[in-house]
């Protein structure tokens, strides 16, 4: 008695759903200690951090929600999460978000990893406004138009370059 075998399409499908299932080449992980709710397609937004002037320290990344005329106001964010700088490539850092929204990011790369803020740090949020130096002398914070994130369902990809002080100005490294 001979083995029936499935049809070509059952075959191809069946290849299909394993490519699917892989990452793509060269796609990074998301890291942090909510990872996992990133890769589980979780309510939340992937901050994907690149710009780096060292390799060295920790950045920590922030979530707020709200009222958007308190993004960024001390004390005010959803979730920090610290983690160190990766060797290589860019940083991206699992965020959950508890409901549907509008919310905003800051990261910050503390490039010496002494908790304090200093000269050399960098750091970015979403939308990557341009800030300047003045602004940051008075703590101006960008429009919440231009900061903000919609996350509706699943995974939301957050792009954020950082910026360092560089001469007389705050700008991404070259």
């Amino acid at each position: 008695m001979s083995k029936k075998r499935p049809p070509l399409a059952t075959l191809a499908l069946g290849a299909l759903g394993a490519l699917v299932a892989l990452p793509a080449a060269g796609q990074a992980s998301a890291i942090g200690p909510f990872a996992g709710v990133c890769e589980s397609g979780g309510s939340a937004m992937l901050v994907h951090v690149t710009g780096f002037k060292a390799r060295t320290g920790v950045i920590r990344v922030q979530s707020y929600g709200g009222d958007p005329d308190h993004y960024f106001d001390k004390g005010s964010y959803l979730r920090r999460i610290d983690v160190r700088v990766p060797s290589a490539g860019p940083a991206d850092v699992c965020v959950p978000v508890p409901t549907p929204g509008r919310y905003a990011i800051s990261v910050r790369h503390d490039v010496n990893g002494s908790g304090k803020t200093d000269r050399s740090d960098g750091g970015g949020m979403s939308g990557n406004p341009h800030l300047s130096l003045i602004d940051l002398m008075f703590k101006r914070k960008p429009s919440p138009d231009e900061v903000a994130v919609y996350v509706a369902r699943g995974v939301k990809t957050v792009p954020v370059v950082l910026n360092y002080l560089q001469g007389g100005s705050f700008r991404p490294v070259a």
